[in-house]
């Protein structure tokens, strides 16, 4: 038997699995990791920490399984996109890395627009700047830690700092790199225009792959490390939501996938670059040699609800301890009380500004209509249905490019609830399905793994042997019609404090 294991560096820890051939989770562990915000939109995380997980959970795993780390195959990574790695000429690591969610760059991105040109920018790396990707990043710390940077000598993503820990490889593969902005995204290669323009050495800047090529091997220090055999190849592996759709069988048309996990992501495949000219989703490279991917974001999608539940559900995470049930189920059930629109309490997902559509690094998130009536229950609902219209902004602009939509899958922690699922389905109109694996990112790196290693002659072949069709949950009508109402509310709060938000923003600075 061949085993495959897949290792998603998240946001909120590291997920190490191993699989078969087939797709059947043998074992499984988690590590946690602290978030820090030193101040207002801003987001960062130590990637020894990242390191630190990654060698616990890989132990635990092969612990758990039993199995003889030389029947691993091959190791795919995953792991959350954008995210700015500097290491310097020793190969250790300057600052904390600055991730996805981190706002701080929004004058950087001005200065990004202005050096390259605003179609210039979007002609190549299909997407305009975003305080998101990468490249704002660098030139913050450009910008802001001169002395930083002067002693920067590799710039790598977060997945591709542990593919270094793991291999001594600087690399990285064409999804995650297409977050960067410094990718020419339709032709799979750095962008030397956009390097020059910007000052970034091409030389900082590792090998780039297709996802399922081998990228290198485990070193003997890596192995003692984490338990692993020396040699073990490791492929390129793919962006979490490149990753997490290999992981979702997202490798073919008509089929999409709306992820709700920290981020909300609303994931479509084509075999060919099509580009928003608006910029309100993205477009990148997919993990499916050859081929792209649209993706529309909503910044804080499962952050809203942990954010809620940390704060405002003591009740709801003690009972959950003491029935030895997830508070989230918890959290479901109440939810689950309140009829469709939350008692006309609405609620924008923006805790840490928005990217699809309004590309907002400002705007804040909002509950609106709040009455003397609500309870917390509202409030739940509220923030499950507010997420789900934000997923709905995403699906409406892949829709208005012509994509084909068949079928909708439902993944990430938020996929798991029945509830989320069902008002996904009523507001977008259409079937929610899940499959047989929950997995997502990890799946799919382990898939990429196979590829690489020769057990699967292609992605979409390996998706073939190991992913099914599972649950199927239809919409309703009547609730579909009254979400519609809700639907046009909800948007239409934007764009009336749209000029609040820079107030706001600006007030905060002071």
């Amino acid at each position: 038997m061949a085993y495959l294991l897949g290792i998603d560096i998240g946001t909120s820890g590291t997920k190490t699995v191993l699989f078969d051939e087939k797709g059947t989770t043998i074992a499984s562990d988690t590590q946690e990791y602290p978030l820090y915000q030193p101040k207002n939109g801003w987001a960062e995380q130590d990637p020894e920490d990242w390191w630190k997980a990654t060698c616990v959970s890989t132990r635990n795993v092969l612990a758990k399984s039993g199995v003889d780390p030389r029947e691993i195959k091959g190791i795919g990574l995953s792991g959350q996109m954008h995210g700015l790695v500097l290491l310097d000429r020793d190969n250790k690591v300057l600052r904390r890395s600055i991730i996805w969610c981190d706002q701080r760059s929004a004058l950087e991105c001005e200065q990004i627009t202005s050096i390259v040109g605003a179609e210039r920018l979007i002609e190549i790396t299909a997407n305009p700047a975003l305080t998101g990707f990468t490249a704002s990043k660098i030139k913050w710390v450009m910008n802001n830690e001169p002395e930083i940077y002067e002693k920067a000598r590799k710039i790598l993503l977060p997945k591709d700092y542990i593919r270094f820990c793991l291999t001594g490889e600087y690399a990285t593969e064409v999804s995650d790199a297409s977050g960067m902005q410094l990718l020419d995204v339709p032709n799979r290669k750095w962008s030397d225009e956009i390097l020059e323009k910007l000052g970034i050495d091409k030389d900082m800047l590792g090998k780039v792959y297709e996802s399922p090529e081998v990228t290198g091997r485990v070193t003997k220090k890596a192995a003692e490390l984490t338990g692993l055999a020396e040699g073990t190849i490791v492929v390129g592996g793919g962006g979490d939501q490149a990753a997490g759709a290999v992981g979702n069988g997202i490798v073919k048309p008509g089929i999409i996938s709306s992820t709700i996990g920290t981020s909300g992501v609303v994931f479509a495949y084509t075999d060919k670059v099509s580009i928003d000219p608006k910029g309100r989703v993205h477009t990148f490279c997919h993990a499916v040699p050859n081929t792209w991917h649209i993706m529309g974001v909503t910044q804080g999608a499962g952050l809203s609800l942990q954010w809620f539940r940390n704060n405002f559900c003591h009740e709801e995470i003690s009972s959950a301890g003491l029935l030895d049930v997830d508070p989230y189920y918890l959290i479901d059930k109440a939810a689950e009380k309140v009829a469709v629109g939350a008692g006309g309490l609405l609620y924008l997902p923006y805790l840490m500004g928005e990217r699809t559509p309004h590309l907002d690094p400002d705007c804040r998130g909002v509950f609106f209509g709040i009455s003397a009536k609500h309870t917390k229950r509202e409030f739940l609902r509220a923030v499950m249905e507010g997420v789900a219209y934000s997923l709905k902004n995403c699906l409406d602009i892949i829709k208005e490019m012509g994509i084909g939509i068949n079928e909708v899958r439902a993944s990430g922690g938020g996929g798991k609830s029945p509830l989320w699922r069902q008002i996904q389905a009523d507001l977008f109109g259409t079937p929610i399905c899940t499959i047989n694996s929950s997995e997502g990112p990890a799946l799919g790196a382990a898939l990429l793994a196979g590829v690489g290693a020769g057990v699967y002659k292609s992605v979409p072949e390996a998706c073939d042997q190991t992913i099914k069709v599972v649950t199927r949950q239809d919409y309703n009508a009547d609730n579909h019609k009254t979400y519609q109402e809700f639907y046009k509310l909800y948007n239409s709060i934007y764009e009336s404090l749209k000029n609040d938000f820079k107030t706001l923003a600006k007030l905060n600075q002071n």
